[in-house]
Order: structure tokens, then C-alpha cells, then sequence
């Protein structure tokens, strides 16, 4: 059965980067896109920002958020986190095995790390916006960008253990939901930090694009820890907020004896 879980997890985080990324890397070609120098000598800040055009900004949100709530609908009976920050939060909250945390980690980043090499592989180096690696713009103020990323986090999260753990929330709009929540995020972060709220997201790209973009190797730790600070909060304060009557029991193939309840 783990095995089951495992193989969704990497196959849904791969088609989750795979496709995404790759609208976002389509809508460069077609000129919807842009990456553009940035110097301001004043403050001696020099790097590069994103600038989407708005029908560009929706198309790919709503590729990410869309593709996401597919994924969701096709693994929701075997497992659907497709995140190592949101597995990290059912662990704290105690909705999922610690034991198997790693497992599912390694899983998420194989995966993520998969699209990623079939993204630089296939796509022309001249067009790829650094193989759609999240970097944070040079023009966004970078604790804007942290509480962004972790806020946004916090709030897919919440999303998330009510669709997991909430007997009350209807299994038929599971995907739709986290689908909208992703969609949301990018609307809002699109432009300033890629919207990532995933650090196998994240991870994934940076390794695609380690030759063409350093800077995101150099700036993971920022998309690591944003999210994971986010998904802990959201995940424990939906946990305070709902009834013990109301939760589901964790998946009795995956449950310890502590983790039946609460």
C-alpha cells in the first residue's frame, strides 16, 4: 500500500510541475512573458523581474490550479499531497505517520526533480524563462515576498485539512478547492516570487535551471522555509478550530494508535 502512495505522490507532483511550468514557460514563447533587467543604483540593487501580461497571469494560474485539482480528483483514494510542506503539516498535526514522512518527501522531490530534467531537456535554452525556476523579483522587498509565501501556505493548508480531515467538508469539491486555492496564490505572487508555496516546486526547478539561473539554487532556502513555517500554522490552527467529533480517522493503513482521533 505505501508503495501505492509513493508512486501517486511522485507521479503527482511531476505532472503538477511538468504542466505548469510548462504553460508558464509557453507563455513566454508566445510573448506573454517577459524577463527584464532591473537596475536601481541608488539602493545598488541589479537582478531581473517577471512582467506578465494579464491574460498570461490568469492562463497560467489557472493551468497550475487546474491541473492541481485534476491531480487531486485522480489520487484523492490513494494520496494527494504532492508537497512536502503540506505532509510535514499533517505529521505536526498529527494527521499522518512521522515514520513515513521521508518516504513521501523523496518521493515529492524525485518527482519534482523529474519534470524538471524533462522541462530542460525539451525546451529551447533561449526561450525557457530559466526553465521556470522561482526566483524572487529583485523588485519585490524580500520580507513582502516571505509572508506571502508562508501566509499563502498557511491558507492552503487550512484548505487542506479540511478537505483530509473535516467530516463535514464534501469529498466531490476536494479538488475544486485546492485547485482554487492554487490558483489564487499565483494571481496574487505570481510576479513576485513565482507563487511556488511547494518546496519540491521549487526544488525541482532550481536544479533545471541551476546553469541559467543560480540565483535559485542560492535562494532555496527562502522557498523551503516560507512554506513549511506556513503549512505547520494553517495545519495546527485548523486543528484548533475543529471539533474532535468531526474528524476523520488518518488512513487505516497508514494510522498509529495515537492518530486515530483528534
Amino acid at each position: 500500500m505505501l508503495v501505492r502512495k509513493l508512486s501517486a505522490e511522485f507521479i503527482g507532483t511531476f505532472a503538477f510541475l511538468f504542466v505548469g511550468v510548462g504553460a508558464l514557460i509557453v507563455q513566454g514563447t508566445l510573448g506573454g512573458i517577459e524577463m527584464q533587467a532591473f537596475v536601481e543604483k541608488e539602493l545598488g540593487k541589479a537582478g531581473v523581474t517577471t512582467a506578465f501580461k494579464p491574460d498570461s497571469l490568469l492562463i497560467v494560474a489557472l493551468t497550475f490550479g487546474l491541473t492541481f485539482a485534476t491531480l487531486v480528483y485522480a489520487f484523492q483514494s490513494v494520496s494527494f499531497h504532492f508537497n512536502p510542506a503540506v505532509t510535514l503539516g499533517f505529521a505536526v498535526a498529527g494527521r499522518f505517520p512521522w515514520k513515513y514522512v521521508p518516504a513521501y518527501w523523496l518521493a515529492q522531490i524525485l518527482g519534482a526533480a523529474f519534470a524538471g530534467l524533462l522541462i530542460w531537456g525539451l525546451m529551447p535554452e533561449g526561450v525557457n524563462l530559466n526553465f521556470g525556476a522561482t526566483i524572487v523579483s529583485v523588485t519585490t522587498p524580500l520580507p513582502f515576498a516571505f509572508i506571502g509565501e508562508a501566509l499563502l501556505t498557511f491558507l492552503l493548508m487550512l484548505v487542506y485539512m479540511s478537505v483530509a480531515t473535516d467530516r463535514r467538508f464534501p469529498s466531490a469539491a476536494s479538488g475544486l478547492a485546492l485547485g482554487l486555492a492554487i490558483t489564487v496564490a499565483f494571481l496574487m505572487l505570481g510576479t513576485h516570487t513565482g507563487a511556488s508555496l511547494n518546496p519540491a516546486r521549487s526544488i525541482g526547478s532550481a536544479l533545471s535551471a541551476i546553469q541559467v539561473a543560480p540565483e535559485a539554487i542560492r535562494q532555496i532556502w527562502f522557498y523551503i522555509l516560507a512554506p513549511v513555517i506556513g503549512a505547520v500554522a494553517g495545519a495546527l490552527f485548523y486543528k484548533s478550530l475543529r471539533p474532535k467529533e468531526f474528524a476523520k480517522n488518518a488512513p487505516e493503513d497508514l494510522v498509529l494508535p495515537s492518530q486515530v482521533e483528534g
